[in-house]
């Protein structure tokens, strides 16, 4: 069996002009890599990242300079979801052209309305997979995505370029069938998210996928692991049973921003319209933190 895997998804800067703020993602990167442990960066990949605030030129951009900021230090998977086909098959070959060692596609809602079906979805990911020069993954997140039925991403994992699956549900039921239908039968790899770290690694899953600071803690949890401390990895991982739910009313991303400028890595604010937590919920959230694996980054910024 494999290692398990930290996928990191660094959060998006924004300067006062809406722009990318390369500093910033560069501090970000350079913590992602080195007190995250991350195994793999994404680049403009997941809702949280809000990559579909940017045209397509600045969405190029923004992947650019994530891979310019990782530096070869560990691999890094391109986001390329779009409606259009020829579109992400377009961004997987920017991609493959700066580097990158896979892409990911959010699973599609159709463009015309409503679900899609199995039929479409396969033939969805089949047509990208054909002209694609790197491995994919399929990233779950009913939402923003298709809601995808176990059968279908079954399916769509034994396509052969489909190399990982993104899990974003927290349903258990789920989750466990599909890391033996898929990960242990050697389709793909399957990585979840926060509240299933623990889970996912106990039943032989690959890893899970999420935003910082997050990762900080879930490292430490695969860490306690992987050293066979089970006792400590389930005491890490319970600081997960609060952090992000309670501050979720704002949003994963909101809530992620908010944390890491509280221990000393700000990030900005959210992209407009959107607000971030009020200067109640900020404390609240610092309250919280100061429990977590992430207090002494907490106070030595209070401090500093």
């Amino acid at each position: 069996m494999s290692k398990p895997e930290l996928v990191v998804a660094p959060l998006t800067p924004f300067s006062s002009d809406l722009r990318v703020d390369a500093a910033a993602l560069q501090r970000e990167i350079d913590y992602v890599i080195a007190d995250c442990g991350a195994t793999m960066v994404v680049a403009a990949g997941v809702e949280a990242q809000e990559y579909t605030y940017l045209g397509l030129a600045e969405r190029k951009d923004l992947i650019r300079l994530t891979l310019e900021c990782v530096a070869g230090r560990c691999p890094v998977m391109v986001g390329i979801s779009h409606p259009s086909f020829k579109i992400a098959i377009e961004l997987a070959h920017y991609a493959h052209g700066l580097g990158a060692h896979a892409v990911q596609m959010l699973a599609p809602l159709r463009p015309f309305g409503g679900p899609p079906t199995e039929r479409d979805l396969v033939a969805y990911f089949e047509a990208v997979a054909g002209a694609s020069p790197l491995p994919m993954t399929l990233y779950l997140n009913a939402g923003p995505g298709a809601d995808v039925s176990i059968a279908a991403t079954i399916a769509i994992a034994r396509i052969d370029k489909v190399r990982y699956i993104k899990e974003s549900s927290r349903d258990l039921a789920r989750v466990s069938r599909l890391i033996v239908e898929i990960d242990h039968a050697g389709h793909a790899r399957y990585f979840t998210t926060v509240q299933m770290l623990l889970a996912t690694l106990a039943l032989g899953g690959s890893g899970a996928t999420m935003p910082p600071p997050a990762a900080e803690i879930a490292r430490q949890v695969i860490d306690a692991f992987i050293a066979g401390d089970y006792e400590r990895a389930a005491q890490i991982q319970l600081q997960f049973a609060l952090f992000p739910s309670r501050w979720m009313h704002r949003g994963l991303t909101a809530t992620m921003k908010t944390a890491m400028g509280l221990i000393g890595l700000p990030v900005g604010s959210m992209y407009p319209p959107y607000v971030s937590l009020d200067a109640a919920e900020t404390a609240a959230l610092a309250d919280f933190l100061k429990t977590t694996v992430l207090a002494k980054r907490l106070n030595q910024h209070a401090h500093a």
